[in-house]
């Protein structure tokens, strides 16, 4: 008996800093049960009093239930604490209903469809309708009627994308050229956005799947000045005022004349002979043009020496490049939303 109030005063002690170091209600829990559960320290030191002497067992009994409930006590008194603490925590977590709400994060148009949509604005202010069609067609639309006939070595480039012996994924959208003049009489004057296919390597110039601009305009009159200047006003609607246009001779089987374009470069503007992007000759190629060959306009019923007409093709992956001096066609494709996010900010 004389050992029991210091037995049980230390035990209170270690109890109660165990308490006060607790941090949430399950660990005052374990600490509840390792000294008043059923196998407690307390309800140990309480079976020993069956040992005492019979006149010192009510004293012993009542300095055992005086500990626990200081004990109890103390428990109390640490859960007070956490539920304070806790509630004070939610109150900094609330929500301020007053306070503006986080933005969302929003998409934009991707940068190709955006130089797209934007080429075709240009011409329809210039009167131009936009006209769209099969990505499948037949060999007549995309060869045969444009003058490239089946032993034609130009078609090497394009005889691609077979789905059948007369069918293929069309390797630019002339083939609406064709439709529309076959269904129009002139004067006639569209635009043709939409995918193309060709087997081409792919790097940082070329896709096997592209977005192409053509347009055609087919009238009396018509001349190379004419697509001369709508060109020259296309790139500085894209690009900026201070751009120019030049035209290098070439050959397509379906324009004649025909010739190379090419536009100032946006980023030296020909001034840097060292420049990435068009490598020192202050100019980038963005397609061919020329006027539309004699055999198309009868292939589709036209009089040759009634009506002339002129033609360009653009890659708008070629066009998105310049416009925002980016050094790699693969960029638009592969997915890179941080690049995306950059693009659509400087919409």
């Amino acid at each position: 008996m004389n050992d029991l109030p210091a037995s049980l005063e230390t035990v209170r002690a270690r109890f109660a800093e165990a308490a006060a170091a607790a941090s949430n209600e399950e660990t005052l829990e374990e600490l509840r049960v390792a000294y008043l559960g059923r196998s407690g320290e307390v309800t140990a030191i309480r079976r020993g009093i069956g040992r005492l002497p019979p006149p010192q067992r009510p004293g012993a009994g009542k300095a055992i239930n005086d500990a626990v409930a200081a004990m109890e006590d103390v428990l109390a008194q640490n859960r007070d604490r956490l539920a304070a603490r806790s509630a004070q925590e939610a109150l900094a977590q609330r929500i301020d209903v007053t306070f503006p709400a986080t933005r969302p994060a929003l998409g934009s148009l991707h940068p190709v469809r955006r130089i797209i949509d934007d080429a075709c604005a240009y011409f329809e202010r210039h009167g131009f309708a936009i006209v769209l069609g099969p990505e499948l067609e037949p060999d007549y639309y995309n060869f045969d009627a444009l003058n490239i006939p089946a032993e034609h070595p130009a078609r090497e480039g394009f005889d691609s994308f077979w789905i059948r012996d007369d069918l293929l994924l069309r390797p630019h959208t002339s083939p609406m050229q064709i439709r529309t003049m076959q269904r129009h009489h002139p004067p006639v004057a569209i635009v043709a956005p939409g995918k193309c296919y060709r087997r081409d390597a792919v790097d940082a110039r070329h896709l096997f799947q592209f977005h192409q601009i053509e347009g055609l305009l087919v009238a009396e009159g018509v001349h190379f000045g004419h697509l001369k200047g709508m060109l020259d006003g296309l790139c500085r609607a894209l690009f900026g005022e201070s751009q120019r246009v030049r035209f290098r001779p070439s050959f397509f089987p379906f324009t004649e004349p025909s010739a190379e374009v090419d536009t100032t470069c946006p980023k030296c503007r020909g001034e840097a002979p060292a420049c990435s992007m068009c490598g020192g000759s202050g100019w980038i190629e963005l397609g061919g043009a020329g006027m539309v060959h004699p055999n198309v306009l009868r292939e589709v019923g036209y009089d040759p020496n009634a009506v002339s007409g002129w033609a360009f093709g653009f890659g708008a992956e070629r066009l998105a490049l310049t416009r925002y001096e980016v050094d790699d066609i693969r960029r638009f494709v592969d997915g890179d939303v941080d690049f995306l996010e950059q693009l659509g900010a400087l919409a």
